[in-house]
């Protein structure tokens, strides 16, 4: 094999023009591929981070209690009781947050919008400081009854600043409508789709627009140390919950929100749990990455047809112009495994060069990009989960990526490979190029 393998390095050396063509087309798709892996990346990394600090935990305990059949509220009763049983559940159980869930309209004296209201106790909430970045104000201010701090889109349509005041209103599950007078403690910056729905209030400001107890809350936020354990610590926690005496629902793939409306058509009364994983509450926003991910192996897909129709056409000009030297090959005694095995080794090794410059190429184009922290349009940040492009490094599926373009580019040179094998050593020699 080593005698193969430098044959066929000498033969791409003779023919540079063809071999840096082939190559360079090799390693730009190679580049293009790991440059959109690394932003697919960068935007799961972010929707991670965002999600779990401003809309879900990493496990979430929240429930739904119905006074009645048909009014359905998103509380956790007695919620300090359920915290104990979750903690004796999770060994690896790193915080807990109590956070209030709401939704209702907030007005000013230029505009009014609707948005997800989450109560928060901001000493509990170790994560919204490391990623919600203030524009102005301060999370701290939450720590204050009667604030709200809001995302730049939500201030603009509102015409508000840190220091102004809000009213909230919001209709309670007994169709009371409830006010409250707010003050805006601080302005963040938008996290793309996340921050289009959502506020932050104190829990206690919370509590008094839907004339809840001190011992209720919408839902536990759990965090936990070890991220590949989230699955069997949800069904560790439901099991926990059932042995208690609890009632637990189905677990299903959808947020919170979005299994109010069959809870209202369902003939119960009383406190029912429903314990799920971040990737439930965020499904409605997964498409995002599957987008990315989507565009980045279509564009992939097109651009390797056309590097295989290239690549098939460059072997038949090889195979053409190398016939006579293919002919005395076989005349000495090589055989048509090893004719094919040395055009494979060229393809081989040229898809393995081209793909390496790829690699190194698109690696540096995204560490770039994203030390220079470019902002992106106001549009893209909805699928980007950011207001600037982040890109983020898995080497394991970089690594297979680059697999799979070496495999793809040296399986299409396997036809013209079997022909040249097949060429019959009198004739090959015979042959006038």
């Amino acid at each position: 094999m080593g005698r193969l393998a430098l044959i066929a390095w000498r033969n791409l050396l003779q023919h540079r023009q063809r071999t840096l063509m082939l190559g360079g087309a090799i390693a730009g798709v190679t580049a293009l591929l790991v440059f959109l892996t690394c932003l697919s990346a960068g935007v799961g990394r972010t929707l991670f981070l965002s999600a779990t600090t401003v809309s879900s935990g990493h496990i979430n305990v929240g429930g739904f209690y119905k006074v009645t059949s048909g009014q359905t509220a998103p509380l956790v009763t007695d919620y300090a009781r359920v915290r104990g049983i979750v903690e004796k559940a999770l060994p690896d159980l790193d915080y807990i947050a109590a956070r209030g869930r709401g939704f209702g309209r907030l007005v000013s004296d230029q505009g009014n919008v609707q948005a997800g209201i989450a109560g928060v106790e901001i000493n509990e909430e170790k994560g919204l400081a490391k990623v919600m970045k203030m524009k102005e104000g301060s999370l701290s201010g939450l720590a204050v009854p009667g604030t709200v701090v809001l995302f730049e889109t939500q201030a603009r349509k509102l015409k508000v600043k840190t220091g102004d005041a809000l009213v909230i209103s919001v209709q309670t599950a007994r169709g009371v409508v409830n006010t409250v007078d707010v003050r805006v403690a601080g302005v963040a910056e938008d996290m793309g789709l996340l921050s289009n729905f959502g506020v932050f209030v104190p829990q206690t400001t919370l509590r008094t627009l839907y004339q809840l107890n001190p011992d209720s809350t919408g839902a536990l936020l759990v965090y936990v140390r070890d991220l590949s354990r989230v699955s069997a610590d949800v069904e560790a926690v439901r099991g926990a919950l059932k042995s208690a005496g609890y009632e637990v629902l189905e677990r299903e793939g959808k947020p919170f929100w979005l299994k109010m409306n069959s809870q209202n058509g369902e003939d119960w009364t009383g406190q029912r749990l429903d314990v799920t994983s971040w990737e439930d509450e965020m499904s409605f926003i997964s498409w995002t990455l599957k987008v990315v991910d989507g565009l980045a192996y279509a564009l992939t897909g097109v651009l390797l047809t056309i590097i295989a129709v290239g690549i098939m056409n460059a072997m038949w000009i090889a195979i053409r112009e190398r016939t006579r030297e293919i002919g005395t090959l076989r005349a000495i005694g090589m055989g048509r495994g090893m004719v094919a095995a040395m055009f494979m080794s060229e393809a081989f090794l040229l898809a393995v060069f081209g793909v390496a410059l790829g690699v190194a190429a698109g690696c540096a184009g995204a560490a770039g990009l994203d030390a220079l922290h470019l902002p992106a349009p106001r549009g893209a940040q909805i699928f980007l989960m950011s207001p600037t492009f982040r890109f983020a490094f898995e080497p394991l599926r970089i690594a297979k990526d680059a697999v799979c373009i070496i495999a793809c580019t040296t399986l299409i040179a396997l036809i013209p490979s079997i022909k040249a094998a097949g060429l019959k050593p009198v004739t090959a020699m015979s042959h006038v190029g």
